[in-house]
C-alpha cells in the first residue's frame, strides 16, 4: 500500500472519529443552538468534506487510478438504473417507517441522537437550502471516499479480493462516525455493507449516492418536527409526581 493512501485511512480512522466526537459534545453542552450556529456548522462541514474528496482524488490520480476505477462510471446502465430506483425506495421507506415510529414511542425522542437532530437540523428556508448543500456534499463526499477510494484501496491491497474492499469499506465508514455510539455504529456498519456490495456489483456509486442523499435529505427536512411533536407528547403524558420530586 502506498504510504499516502496508508495516511489517508489512519486519518480516517482516527482525526475524523475524534473530531466529530469533539463536535457533538460542543454540541450537546449547548442549551441550544442558534440560526447562527447552524449555518457555521453547514459551512464548516461543506468546506471540510470537499478538502477531504479533493485530497484523496489528488492522491489517486497521482497514482494514476482512473477515476472509473473510484466508481466514478456507469458500466452497467441498466443494472445500474434499476438498482438505483429500488435501492431509493427502500431507503426512503425506511426513512419514514422509522420516523412513524416516534408516534408509538415518543420516549426515543429523548435519546442523545435525537437530541441532536434537534440543534443541527434546519429549522427555516434559509436553512434547509443551505442544508440542501450539505447533503449533497455529504453523498457526493462520502461515497467518492469510504465507497470509491477505501474500497479500492482495500481491493487492491488484498490482491483483488472483492469481499475484503466491501469489509474494510464498511468498517471504515463505521468507524467514521463512532461518535453516534454503540447503535450508530452498528447502523452505519449496516449500511457501509449494504452500499459496499452494491457499489461492487454495480461498478458504479451513482446507487448509493442517491440512497445517501435520500436518507439523509428526509431525516434533515422530516424528522424536526416529528421530533417536537414527540417530545411534546411525552411531556403531556408525564408523571406529576416526578415534575414535583424533579425526577
Amino acid at each position: 500500500m502506498h504510504w499516502d493512501f496508508a495516511l489517508i485511512l489512519v486519518f480516517l480512522a482516527t482525526a475524523v472519529p475524534l473530531l466529530g466526537r469533539r463536535r457533538i459534545r460542543q454540541l450537546m453542552a449547548m442549551p441550544e443552538t442558534t440560526k447562527r450556529d447552524r449555518l457555521a456548522l453547514y459551512a464548516s462541514t461543506v468546506a471540510f468534506q470537499w478538502l477531504a474528496a479533493a485530497v484523496v482524488l489528488w492522491r489517486a490520480n497521482a497514482h494514476h487510478i482512473a477515476l472509473a476505477r473510484l466508481g466514478l462510471a456507469i458500466p452497467k446502465p441498466a443494472l445500474t438504473a434499476i438498482v438505483s430506483i429500488v435501492l431509493a425506495a427502500l431507503v426512503l421507506a425506511n426513512q419514514l417507517f422509522s420516523l412513524r415510529q416516534l408516534a408509538t414511542h415518543p420516549d426515543e425522542a429523548r435519546g442523545i441522537l435525537p437530541q441532536l437532530a434537534l440543534k443541527i437540523f434546519p429549522q427555516d428556508s434559509v436553512e434547509r437550502f443551505a442544508f440542501l448543500a450539505v447533503v449533497v456534499t455529504v453523498a457526493v463526499c462520502e461515497e467518492l471516499i469510504f465507497r470509491g477510494f477505501v474500497q479500492r484501496v482495500f481491493v487492491d491491497w488484498s490482491g483483488g479480493l472483492l469481499l475484503a474492499g466491501i469489509l474494510g469499506s464498511a468498517v471504515m465508514f463505521a468507524i467514521a462516525h463512532l461518535y453516534q455510539g454503540r447503535r450508530g455504529l452498528i447502523t452505519t456498519f449496516i449500511v457501509g455493507m449494504l452500499f459496499a456490495s452494491i457499489r461492487s456489483w454495480t461498478g458504479s456509486l451513482l446507487a448509493s449516492l442517491i440512497a445517501h442523499f435520500i436518507a439523509d435529505i428526509t431525516a434533515g427536512f422530516l424528522a424536526p418536527a416529528r421530533l417536537r411533536l414527540a417530545l411534546t407528547h411525552v411531556s403531556s403524558q408525564a408523571d406529576p409526581s416526578d415534575l414535583v420530586s424533579g425526577r
